[in-house]
């Protein structure tokens, strides 16, 4: 597939790293030719400069044969304006674009049928923003991701030494959560899959992926003792669209609190948020953090767009006595800083963008996909068809389908329910199997299997 991203800054770089490593032709424009260069010296692209938006580049990009438009740059605009420029030329490429303001993505005709002619529109701001609601609902998780509306849910925890987990063997667990609508998909090991077999025992520090029932998830984490305390007092570090966007969705229900360093923000946001108390000052003020009472904290998320500032100031609050913090890096390398700074949950926005445009990427029919530990795996709820192809998995059992190792089904949803996954389990027309591939490149093997034809 040939695929032309437009914006090599970190979310453009991101989408280019995924797809380069998958065998595709990748185009990406940029006008900041450093930019182009670094990403050129890692990877075997092409690279053009200049105004992504200007037709004669779209044209000197290879426009006229290209299967797929990603616009990621910086300005809502330049990516809405590059979509418009290209329908109204061409009408091969499927179109994508990232569209950040509120204002634009508030007014549901401007995308609609009768909008503007975008195929698809992503809001990173908001996916991330309903990934730390997910965290903020389900208190004790590492990861919550939705499938099929919200029917199912994949979640990880951390193992702490002497834990309930701790030593347990993979068959232990599946006794204790004995639905068969509840499975262990896969362990994740100093940051490497483990395949997961009933033999296999947990260890103090492994990440544990578990696909659930959405109802169930908190009965769940209950059962495996790591279901935490209500989140209740909540102290949000930064203003910007993804703060104000957390501030109004978690505002009705809990006590809010926004720390802004910006003046004409603090004053923007505060005239839009109703329960939440917006703060003028500099998050990483030790000061201002004990006058707001941080140790009396629930949460503290630091969701600043500098990564520097939000290790500082969560880390910060957690040493004067913020019960549990989320820090937001754009940046999956800063990761490696975090081992005793007490931050408890990173979130990646570039890895949620990700795993939203894959969706419309993956040749399968696929119905939604999340990127994990990242980018290295990836959860994918894929839909089943016969095609009269020996390869469907319509009409044959689980335990006749031969993924390699490493592909692990989750969950099945048939008629907007949930039904337990055994091995004598047949595969129905239109069926969606939600499923964990511990290692990207093992994909294709989803996308071939499901098929639309």
């Amino acid at each position: 597939m040939k695929i032309l991203i437009l914006g090599a800054g970190v979310t453009g770089s991101s989408v280019a790293e995924a797809f380069a490593s998958e065998e595709n032709d990748i185009v990406v424009v940029d006008f900041r030719q450093e930019l182009l260069d670094a990403l050129k010296d890692r990877f075997d692209i092409a690279t053009v400069t200049g105004n992504a938006a200007h037709p004669s580049v779209l044209e000197q990009a290879g426009i006229h044969n290209t299967d797929m438009v990603i616009a990621v740059t910086d300005s809502d605009e330049t990516n809405m304006l590059a979509c418009l420029i290209i329908n109204a030329l061409h009408s091969r490429p499927k179109t994508i674009a990232r569209v950040r303001a509120i204002d634009y993505l508030k007014t549901p005709q401007l995308f609609g049928s009768a909008g503007l002619p975008i195929d698809i529109v992503i809001s990173p701001e908001q996916i991330v923003m309903e990934s730390i609601r997910n965290l903020v609902e389900f208190p004790g998780a590492l990861h919550v991701s939705e499938f099929a509306g919200g029917l199912v849910r994949l979640f990880s925890v951390k193992v702490v030494a002497n834990g309930f987990l701790t030593g347990k063997k993979i068959r232990s667990l599946k006794e204790r959560l004995s639905d068969g609508k509840t499975r262990v998909v896969a362990i994740f090991r100093n940051g490497k899959p483990i395949c997961v077999s009933g033999d296999v025992s947990i260890e103090t520090d492994d990440e544990v992926f578990i696909v659930a029932p959405g109802e169930k998830v908190k009965r769940v984490l209950k059962e495996l003792d790591k279901l935490e305390a209500p989140l209740k007092r909540i102290i949000i570090a930064g203003g910007g669209h993804i703060g104000k966007r957390l501030a109004l969705a978690l505002e009705k229900n809990h006590q809010v609190k926004i720390i802004e360093k910006n003046s004409a923000r603090a004053h923007k946001i505060a005239d839009d948020l109703h329960n939440t108390v917006v703060l003028l000052g500099d998050c990483t003020d030790e000061g201002l953090l004990l006058d707001e009472s941080v140790e009396s904290a629930d949460l503290f998320c630091a969701i600043t767009d500098n990564d520097g500032v939000n290790i500082i100031s969560a880390s910060l609050a957690k040493s004067l006595g913020a019960r549990k913090t989320i820090c937001l890096l754009n940046q999956n390398s800063y990761t490696k800083l975090l081992p005793g700074t007490g931050i408890d949950v990173t979130v990646l926005p570039n890895q949620a963008t990700l795993g939203a445009i894959l969706k419309h990427v993956r040749r399968g029919d696929v119905a939604q996909v999340t990127s994990l530990c990242g980018g290295a795996a990836e959860a994918i709820e894929a839909i089943a068809h016969a095609n009269n192809d020996e390869d469907s998995v319509v009409g044959r059992r689980v335990d006749s389908i031969n993924f390699p190792a490493g592909i692990v089904m989750g969950a099945l949803i048939r008629n907007s329910q949930v039904i337990p996954i055994h091995h004598d389990t047949v595969f129905a027309e239109n069926d969606h199997v939600v499923m964990f591939a511990m290692d990207k490149k093992l994909v294709i093997n989803i996308e071939q299997t499901f098929q639309r034809i």
